[in-house]
């Protein structure tokens, strides 16, 4: 997809963060966008700043956790723009630690918004896209931590890991038809973004007894160790994903100075070996290729 202009865009996670960045540049590139958050007041307050703009948008408050809600947003993009080119699955969220140190609540809800959601996303815009035969996109947001062997999180972790999963099989199986939906899956390390923050959304039936730090708690002690800030802006993240779209890139590594790290992880697999012991550290600073 090289033009933009009039065509309608779907952006998950819409009211901060990279869904704010990526619906702003939507906007930016003449396109009809609707936002969709399960944080009202944030929603309400996004939309209403690029109206202001002259920009064409419409707020639709949903959990992507919930398949009904989907299939409803759909519905209320259909009957308020007529079709959807762009569909952005960004929704996400963090939760937890080990495998076993996690919550039950922490898997359901860590899985239902990260993986299911994006199911449900496909699950029910791919047929639109299909039935509509016109050039279309769909953008994944995954995670480096969908591309590395460890990470402090493990339903966090596992999410990104089947999201590009799912991309993956997304693509050979559009090929496969000569559809004409083009997909990219992004895998971002740091960004500066709410999603240490994530808690503020997550369910009341889905909260643990005791406010639980331990998704963010250790990367930010060891960012304070060092004294480094590995972050970049959520406008990095959608300049990348707009080349990718323009270019036909499936996958997006927003940052490359952990690519490393992934071909150690590839070069593991294929060698058959233990996988390399892995620092907590290097999730904010990666290692230089004499370390």
């Amino acid at each position: 997809m090289k033009e933009f202009r009039n065509k309608v865009a779907v952006v998950t996670g819409a009211a901060s963060g990279i869904g704010r960045s990526i619906a702003e540049r939507c906007v930016q590139e003449g396109m009809k966008v609707v936002l969709v958050d399960v944080e009202e007041a944030a929603l309400i307050q996004t939309v209403d700043e690029l109206k202001v703009t002259g920009a064409s948008v419409l707020g639709v408050q949903t959990d992507v956790s919930k398949a009904d809600e989907v299939e409803a947003l759909a519905q209320q993009t259909l009957s308020t723009f007529g079709g959807v080119h762009l569909l952005v699955n960004n929704a996400g969220v963090g939760s937890g630690s080990t495998i076993w140190e996690s919550s039950l609540a922490d898997w359901q809800w860590v899985l239902g918004v990260n993986l299911w959601g994006v199911i449900h996303g496909l699950r029910t815009f791919v047929p639109i896209m299909l039935r509509q035969d016109i050039e279309c996109q769909i953008v994944n947001m995954a995670s480096l931590a969908g591309l590395l062997p460890y990470h402090p999180s493990a339903p966090y972790q596992i999410s990104k890991h089947g999201i590009i999963s799912l991309s993956e099989h997304l693509y050979h199986s559009l090929a496969q038809r000569q559809a004409k939906i083009k997909i990219c899956v992004v895998c971002p390390g740091g960004v500066s973004t709410r999603l240490v923050d994530a808690a503020r959304n997550r369910p009341a039936d889905l909260r643990n007894p005791t406010d639980d730090p331990s998704f963010v708690q250790p990367l930010l002690d060891e960012a304070r160790r060092q004294g480094i800030q590995s972050r970049i802006p959520p406008q990095k993240v959608t300049d990348d994903v707009f080349k990718a779209i323009r270019e036909e890139q499936f996958y997006v590594l927003t940052h490359p100075d952990f690519n490393p790290l992934v071909q150690t992880r590839m070069d593991d697999i294929l060698q058959q070996r233990l996988p390399e012991p892995f620092k907590l550290e290097w999730l904010i600073t990666p290692p230089k290729e004499d370390e």
